[in-house]
């Protein structure tokens, strides 16, 4: 698939096997969905992050949202997008984290 040049991609393969991987760990898992960059389809949302979240690979995925269930779960969740850095913003549901941005659009990473 050839990515439009008004889109950056901010997200590597290694970021997200480290957002699967810390996603995996936590108890109780969060639920997720992804929105693909190619037909703008957005996932159903899952809690399988070990396989079904890595599957088809990352190149076109746009974002995926992770949703939270509880305040303890929020920390849980925040303090590991802080640990492995990657583009993320606050949305109703819990947290959605990049792998492609539009020009001009602003990026933040967790804090």
């Amino acid at each position: 698939m050839k990515i439009p040049m008004n889109l950056v991609s901010v997200m590597n393969n290694t970021k997200w096997d480290e957002l699967r991987l810390a996603m995996y760990e936590l108890e109780p898992t969060p639920a997720w969905r992804t929105k693909c960059l190619e037909n703008e389809y957005v996932t159903p949302w899952d809690c399988e992050w070990y396989y079904h979240f890595r599957e088809g690979g990352y190149e076109i995925t746009e974002w995926v949202e992770i949703r939270i269930e509880s305040n303890d779960q929020k920390d849980c969740v925040l303090t590991e997008l802080i640990r492995i850095h990657v583009p993320v913003e606050k949305i109703t549901e819990g947290f959605r984290v990049y792998g492609y941005i539009w020009l001009g659009q602003p990026l933040e990473y967790a804090k």
